[in-house]
């Protein structure tokens, strides 16, 4: 699962299942024989208001469901579950890990199917994979007519990218559940990824016919249309979006996305802004201000978009969120190693590093944090032409990656095995890694089509380099640096 202090925009699809994953208070006598999770509160009250709060996040309402669940824990201090949700719903880093923290310590006293659920959170904010699927999957073997154990696992699947096994479980939610509408929401992201498009949409098609009254549907049937180039049609849906619901933020970000992809910078930035004043929590201000950076980046005015992230960095600052304070102060350094400034970027990383080791979060925290530095450090010394620090740094990466058995970065790993090699201009190598690269970064794409360019395959390269202009995704910095690279190969 992505980390949550990197969720500019909507809950990843493992953090929302979850969220989804309890019983109803009419299951609750009953759940074990009837297959489904039960929920562990003492107080009736509590799980009224939990449940009340859970609707809520089935439809995307997060900010709504916050209120729920904090009076949740009001009436039941110990409701382990309820201090989940309110970690995967959380606006900043800090409250996450502190939910977290709290979930963690009450789990022995949670549901065994609750506990799973806790535990397999805690793994991937751990950066622990393998040992979150091993949870997950023994969620499913426990509870296997639970719809939202299915959705969890399948959550676990889409996070490494094995999107058939991800699609399989949503459909097994949906199979056991005919209405459980989030399925089919996640569902529609996973064949979206996949690049099954009529699949997809024919997916978000049926989310909207089963809750035609709330905005997510819409939200994410634009978010479709926006990756398939269908600009102005997304924007509509968008618009949909905001009619049923006008504080739904992820709509803002969405428009603001399709305007900057028509290059609309200024107005992209207006939407954006539209978000900011209307923030309810840093949450939606840090999205705001991060879809204002990325048009800078696009527009090649990087002083600008540092600017921008310097703001993002002081909300973290002002609450002492060192896990955002890190995430942003990476986002800097990558911004000045794009601007051919290795020596400050090298600055921006180990302050990231030491924000992390400085902080009270866990020694697993702490000792990733250690690990990522391992990979800056090595796309460092690959911009300064050491070579011989970028490999010895990304074997060390790679070696320890592989032995957390940490599929995300160990595709990383790759991707600094085949950046040395296409500097090296060994290109066959450099294709070999890319490969295994994350295939899901417009910047592997790019480097791929170098590698193919370098070779002679000057097709190949042009297709790649198309395929990296059109990705079409929300907001990310490596988008908005190798659009302008690849604009002259769109279509």
């Amino acid at each position: 699962m992505p980390h949550p202090t990197a969720r500019a925009r909507r809950l990843s699809p493992l953090a929302l299942a979850v969220l989804l994953a309890s019983a109803t208070p009419a299951q609750a006598q009953t759940a074990h024989a009837a297959g489904k999770v039960p929920i562990s509160t003492t107080s009736a009250e509590a799980r009224t208001d939990f449940l009340k709060g859970r609707t809520l996040t089935e439809n995307l309402r997060v900010h709504d469901s916050r209120g729920f669940m904090l009076r949740a824990i009001a009436k039941d201090p110990n409701f382990a579950m309820a201090h989940l949700n309110l970690a995967n719903s959380a606006p900043t880093a800090k409250e996450f890990f502190q939910h977290l923290e709290h979930a963690v310590a009450l789990a022995d006293q949670a549901s065994p199917g609750e506990r799973l659920m806790i535990l397999g959170t805690q793994a991937g904010a751990n950066a622990d994979p393998a040992k979150q699927l091993d949870h997950f999957q023994q969620l499913v073997a426990r509870f296997p007519r639970d719809e939202r154990a299915h959705f969890l696992l399948g959550g676990t699947y889409f996070g490494q990218q094995e999107y058939d096994k991800a699609i399989a479980e949503y459909r097994r939610s949906t199979e056991i559940a005919a209405d459980f509408a989030p399925a089919y929401n996640i569902m529609g992201y996973a064949y979206r990824t996949a690049g099954r498009y009529p699949e997809a949409e024919r997916a978000f098609q049926k989310y909207i016919e089963l809750i035609p009254d709330d905005p997510n549907p819409y939200d994410s049937y634009a978010e479709l249309l926006m990756k398939m180039g269908r600009f102005d049609e997304s924007i509509a849906q968008y618009r949909k979006a905001l009619e049923v619901n006008s504080q739904f933020a992820p709509s803002y970000v969405g428009i603001a996305s399709n305007l900057m992809f028509q290059d609309k910078y200024e107005a992209s930035r207006a939407e954006a802004k539209k978000l900011y004043d209307g923030a309810r929590n840093d949450g939606e201000k840090r999205a705001a201000i991060f879809g204002m950076t990325v048009t800078y980046v696009e527009e090649g005015k990087l002083d600008l978009a540092l600017a921008e992230l310097e703001k993002q960095y002081a909300l973290g600052e002002r609450i002492g969120d060192a896990a955002a304070m890190a995430g942003d102060a990476t986002f800097m350094g990558n911004v000045l190693l794009e601007a051919g400034k290795p020596a400050e970027a090298r600055k921006r990383f180990e302050q990231a590093v030491r924000l992390i080791e400085g902080s009270d979060l866990a020694p697993e925290v702490k000792e990733n944090a250690k690990l990522i530095h391992r990979y800056n450090t090595a796309r460092v010394a690959v911009a300064t032409g050491d070579l011989a620090t970028a490999r010895r740094e990304g074997d060390a990466f790679m070696q320890e990656s592989q032995a957390k058995k940490n599929r995300f970065q160990i595709r990383l790993g790759h991707e600094v095995a085949g950046t040395i090699a296409l500097k090296e201009k060994s290109y066959d190598a450099a294709l070999a890694h890319l490969a295994q690269a994350n295939q899901q970064d417009p910047y592997v794409l790019y480097r791929t089509g170098l590698a193919y360019e370098g070779k002679g395959d000057r097709a190949k390269a042009k297709e790649v380099f198309r395929k990296a202009a059109d990705f079409n995704q929300l907001p990310t910095l490596n988008s908005a640096f190798v659009r302008e690279k690849t604009r002259r190969f769109k279509a």
